[in-house]
C-alpha cells in the first residue's frame, strides 16, 4: 500500500478519536479496547499504532479536543466588551456544559490517562490544559481588574480542580439516587451549570 497524505493521516486519526468518543458514550471506559476501535474504524485495526500506543493516548487525544473546543469558547467570551460577575460565572457554567466528555474523563479516568500514556502526549496535552488556565485568568484581569494576583490565583487553582469532582456530582443513577434516600442524606441535584456557576460566584465573593 502506498504512503497516505498528510491531510488524510490527520483525518484518520480524527476517526480513530471520533469511534473513542462514541464509545465512550455507551460503553465504560475499562471495557472499551483497541480491538473494539478498530472494529468500527474504516481502515485497518492495525493503523491505530501509527498514531496511538494504546487506549490511553486515544483518550488523551480526546481529552485535548475537548479542551480545544474549550478554549475557542473561552476566546469568544474573551471578546465581549464588559461582564459582570453573574454574567461571567454564566459565561463559564454554559462553555463547561458542553463538554460533558471533558468532565466525564476527569472525574473518571484521568488517572489512568496519565499511568499509561507516554511522556510525549502527555506535554501535547498539558501545554493545551495551561491555555485554559491562563485565558480564565485573562478573563478575571479583563473584567475583573480590582482583584489582586492572588485573588486570581486562588480562584483557578480552586475551580479547576473543583472540575474533577463536577461530573459524578450532577450525573447521578438512579440506585445512587435511592441509596442516598434510603440512607437519609440530605443531598440537593443540581445540573452541570448550575453547580459551577454557583462555584464561580462563590470564588468571586
Amino acid at each position: 500500500m502506498g504512503r497516505i497524505s498528510k491531510e488524510e493521516c490527520l483525518k484518520r486519526r480524527e476517526e480513530i478519536i471520533d469511534v473513542a468518543q462514541a464509545l465512550y458514550q455507551e460503553m465504560p471506559f475499562k471495557d472499551i479496547n483497541v480491538k473494539e476501535i478498530g472494529n468500527r474504524l474504516s481502515f485497518t485495526r492495525t493503523a491505530i499504532y501509527t498514531y496511538f500506543d494504546n487506549k490511553e493516548e486515544i483518550f488523551l487525544a480526546l481529552l485535548e479536543r475537548e479542551y480545544l473546543k474549550w478554549e475557542q469558547d473561552l476566546r469568544s467570551i474573551l471578546e465581549k466588551e464588559t461582564l459582570d460577575t453573574e454574567q461571567f460565572a454564566k459565561e463559564i457554567a454554559v462553555s463547561l456544559e458542553k463538554r460533558l466528555i471533558l468532565l466525564k474523563i476527569l472525574a473518571v479516568d484521568m488517572a489512568s490517562l496519565d499511568a499509561e500514556s507516554r511522556i510525549e502526549p502527555l506535554i501535547s496535552f498539558k501545554k493545551v490544559y495551561g491555555r485554559s488556565l491562563d485565558l480564565v485568568r485573562q478573563l478575571l484581569e479583563k473584567y475583573f481588574p480590582e482583584r489582586s494576583e492572588v485573588d486570581n490565583q486562588h480562584f483557578i487553582f480552586t475551580f479547576f480542580p473543583f472540575l474533577y469532582g463536577v461530573y459524578p456530582y450532577t450525573e447521578v443513577t438512579n440506585k445512587q439516587k435511592l441509596a442516598m434516600a434510603e440512607a437519609e442524606v440530605p443531598y440537593v441535584y443540581m445540573g452541570v451549570s448550575e453547580i459551577i456557576e454557583n462555584c464561580i460566584l462563590t470564588l468571586m465573593k
